[in-house]
């Protein structure tokens, strides 16, 4: 449909017109040698050419609606889950395939566009039942996504209605009605299911660590249940229980870590005579065995609170061992207090003024583990240059300052949460030795001192590298105010935890200066996805470099061995690795580095998903109320023919889209042709009979 508009008022359609039968009449009253009737003609061009020419002076615009017809469509969202090949045969399963397609046939006929879906949004050509999850409501949510606007009537859902991932479709509310079809069956099978299995992924070499599976028994009664683990296919361990009336039992087991790396445990529950599916009795745990927690020994002339607070600190990380050491008071593990001995030392009020620990920091301080010093009241510090501290005091005179912290914001080393400043300037002032002193150029500022109201430029906890390992500094005692204090303000201790065991774990970490490293993205795979390396060459500077041929043997549980081959280049340093089976691989990559060999050791484990296999008991109970609730309806599959009636008699209208477009008359193609039409048959006109 089009309109004709006008900037100004259509009264000047009028004017228009007199201008124009004026200007011709002007033009073609007086005589001429031509005919009365072409002169007729001559005066009508004219006429025609100056109306349409003063009527572009009004500025008219056209406005154009165009309506577009949407039709509704339905789609079929088909439950594609390997849970439905386990209880519905592959005739059935054809059967209903011919169904659904007479009900598509159908709704087509009736002018509805039919679409068929799984449940990850995928268009399906071919329904096959292989799916390793259920995720009902991702499925209906993503339809109802992609067709947000349009003029969907509804969706045809075929499924068992089990879900096994994400969340239940009831609990997420839809306006679009949803019938379901229930396909499998929905009668209560005799069956023993391993439920759960719950364990810690790390363990540490030599200790005992716990598995505790749960099983749920299901149409059974005083049963007596048997689980085991096996290792390398051998029995370590059976548990036997009666579960009496009970539906739920719980098997604690606690195992030896013996051997270094992942490891692979088999928990089996037997299976009982009238059990079907068998295929939820079993599943495989992978431990990743350490050879221990990192040490870090914190060594002190006599009690202070700082070392409780610092104790306190490290002892919320259960990758960290802490031991202190007090001389004459809490004696520490000889082997501990000798180089290299732990992973980090802290020396409390080193180097202290009786000498207490004077020789034990003077043999750990030049060994390769990393250091932490805190410099407090009982700090000699003019013996600090002699131990090849480089931190020197100018003449300082016995007295101290109260100071608080501020945060450094330009240190890069590891990040801190947002408000940490606003936490920090409120807490309690730490005392530190008064007076300017000098420290490391290669040092970097964690916190500042703050005097009063002003930031200082002075340093009250810096690090700073020290070949492979790495040293930090903390000036000022009294700490254990602040842990105490912001416990008080907030009750917790976040933010102060968070510094220092950031610091803790920043120094006990050693820097790996390897010119070639290949590791895994992720410890563990499925076996649905591809296993992804990533390799690293650096040159002499630890710079990147590219074009490394990399090779690489992959080596599963059987001792097989696979050998890959790739070249690294910007924006590809990852080899990917699809199609390995459930188990653990390790693998060594080998590449050349300055005419060296260097090689890289790893290991990853591949899982596979079990989830369908863990209830094959369909739940046409939560199909019957999705439907219900969204205004749809239930069928079971020998119903689908009262599917197509019900579909029949729900007429959807289609759905009209109206689009308005506005034109100016002026920038049409035939309004210029039309004018150039009349100014030329004007002009030929007169110049065919003698004028001008």
């Amino acid at each position: 449909m089009q309109r004709l508009l006008f900037e100004s008022s259509p009264i000047f359609i009028f004017l228009c017109a007199a201008i124009a039968l004026s200007y011709a009449y002007v033009l073609y009253r007086s005589k001429h040698t031509w005919s009365k009737r072409i002169n007729q003609v001559l005066f009508g061009l004219r006429t025609v050419l100056v109306f349409f020419l003063s009527i572009l002076l009004l500025g008219p615009v056209i406005k154009l609606i165009t309506n577009q017809f949407e039709k509704p469509s339905w789609v079929f969202l088909i439950d594609s889950s390997s849970s439905v090949a386990e209880v519905v045969d592959s005739t059935s399963r054809i059967q209903l395939k011919a169904q659904l397609d007479q009900v598509r046939k159908s709704l087509q006929q009736d002018g509805y566009e039919v679409k068929w879906n799984d449940l990850t949004g995928n268009q399906l050509d071919e329904v096959s039942f292989n799916a390793p999850t259920s995720d009902l409501n991702k499925g209906i949510q993503h339809v109802i996504q992609e067709h947000e606007g349009r003029n969907l009537a509804g969706i045809i859902l075929v499924s068992d209605g089990i879900y096994n991932s994400g969340l239940s479709p009831l609990y997420t509310p839809v306006r679009m009605p949803i019938y379901a079809i229930g396909i499998g069956d929905s009668i209560a099978r005799v069956d023993l299911v391993l439920k759960n299995v719950a364990f810690n992924k790390v363990a540490y070499q030599g200790n005992k660590f716990p598995i505790r599976a749960q099983v749920l028994l299901q149409g059974l009664q005083n049963q007596e249940v048997v689980v085991s683990v096996s290792k390398n296919g051998k029995s370590i361990s059976t548990l036997q229980k009666n579960s009496a009336d009970k539906s739920f039992l719980d098997f604690d087991f606690q195992l030896d870590a013996t051997e270094k790396g992942i490891q692979r445990y088999d928990i089996s529950v037997k299976p009982v005579d009238a059990e079907s599916n068998k295929r939820n009795n079993a599943a495989s745990v992978f431990i990743e065995v350490v050879e221990g927690k990192k040490k870090i020994v914190m060594i002190a002339p006599a009690p202070h609170p700082d070392v409780k607070a610092m104790k306190t600190v490290v002892e919320k990380n259960s990758n960290y061992e802490f031991v202190l050491h007090i001389p004459g008071i809490a004696e520490a593990d000889p082997a501990l207090l000798t180089a290299g001995g732990a992973e980090l030392y802290i020396f409390h009020q080193v180097v202290d003024q009786f000498g207490k620990t004077s020789r034990l920091f003077s043999d750990l301080y030049k060994s390769k583990s990393s250091v932490m010093l805190m410099i407090g009241g009982n700090t000699n510090l003019r013996q600090l240059q002699q131990f090849d501290i480089p931190i020197q005091f100018e003449s300082f005179n016995g007295q101290w300052d109260d100071v608080t912290p501020v945060i450094n914001n330009n240190f890069r080393d590891f990040g801190f949460s947002e408000n940490s400043n606003g936490v920090f300037a409120r807490y309690p002032p730490a005392d530190v030795p008064f007076g300017k002193f000098s420290y490391p150029p290669s040092a970097s500022v964690l916190l500042y001192q703050r005097i009063g109201s002003i930031t200082t430029d002075r340093p009250m906890l810096m690090t700073w590298p020290d070949n492979n390992r790495k040293i930090a500094v903390m000036i000022g005692e009294g700490m254990w105010r602040w842990r105490l204090n912001e416990f008080a303000d907030t009750g917790n201790t976040l933010f102060f935890d968070e510094l220092f065991s950031k610091l803790i774990q920043y120094l006990s970490t050693l820097e790996d200066k390897r010119k070639f490293r290949a590791f895994p993205l992720q410890n563990e795979f499925s076996d649905s996805e591809p296993v992804v390396i990533e390799s690293q060459v650096y040159n002499d500077l630890f710079e990147l470099v590219y074009g490394n041929t990399i090779r690489m043997e992959v080596r599963n549980e059987k001792g097989e061995v696979s050998n890959y081959s790739y070249v690294t280049s910007p924006g590809s340093s990852r080899y990917r690795i699809g199609g390995l089976k459930e188990g653990i691989y390790r693998f060594k990559a080998f590449t050349t580095v300055n005419n060296n060999t260097e090689e890289v050791n790893g290991q990853f484990l591949v899982k596979t998903q079990n989830l369908e296999a863990q209830n094959l008991t369909a739940d046409f109970g939560l199909l019957r109320k999705l439907a219900t609730e969204t205004g749809g309806k239930f069928y079971k599959a020998d119903q689908v023919s009262d599917l197509t009636n019900d579909l029949n008699q729900t007429k959807v209208a289609s759905l009209i889209h109206s689009e308005e477009t506005f034109n100016q008359l002026i920038n049409l193609k035939w309004v210029f042709f039309l004018l150039l039409t009349l100014i030329s048959a004007e002009w030929f006109m007169r110049k065919y009979l003698g004028s001008y």
